[in-house]
């Protein structure tokens, strides 16, 4: 894997793009960058019935743009996303596959009621964002409550948990990242 590219899929915040970056260069130890060519409209993977968008389509269309890319896509948006068989995501990964897509939808505290919080918004965004791509590496959901591997079924899950890996999820994304690009950290 050589790189993490990040895409906005409108509508979205380009400044919490923009914050990901560094953090997620400093987790992952491989260039990130955020890319403006190639974004994907949403609007095809919108559910009337549901007023949402349904992730699995717009990981869909990413895989079909970008069928050669060596690396990582993250697809980076504020819609409302879903899955069939649950109310809502925060975001969905092929597990072990190059693509995931997140949402901050779901992050804001405004939709809750409650004061917004910027810094607030980027720290869950971030951490949805390491856990995402956890799973392009084949992570699957981990029992440590501080990882951010573990599963968060609502906004404050994520707040318990860490930005970053447990050492056994560490290990396997070192792993799977390969000879050429671990680095010494």
């Amino acid at each position: 894997m050589s790189s993490i590219c990040l895409f906005a899929v409108p509508p979205c915040d380009e400044s919490l793009i923009k914050g990901l970056i560094v953090p997620l260069r400093s987790i992952f130890q491989v260039p990130v960058e955020m890319r403006l060519d190639g974004t994907i409209d949403p609007a095809f993977a919108f559910d009337v019935y549901r007023n949402q968008y349904n992730s699995t389509s717009v990981i869909s269309a990413f895989l079909q743009r970008f069928p050669d890319l060596d690396g990582k896509i993250l697809g980076i948006t504020s819609v409302d996303f879903f899955v069939p068989v649950l109310t809502y995501v925060f975001g969905e990964a092929q597990l072990d596959g190059p693509v995931a897509v997140v949402s901050s939808h779901r992050l804001d505290n405004t939709l809750y009621g409650l004061p917004a919080n910027q810094e607030l918004v980027m720290e869950r965004l971030l951490k949805e964002a390491v856990h995402e791509l956890g799973h392009t590496f084949g992570l699957i959901h981990c029992h440590d409550y501080r990882c951010v591997m573990h599963t968060s079924t609502t906004a404050e899950d994520i707040d318990v948990k860490s930005e970053r890996f447990c050492p056994s999820c560490e290990a396997m994304v070192e792993k799977k990242k390969g000879p050429a690009n671990n680095h010494s950290k």
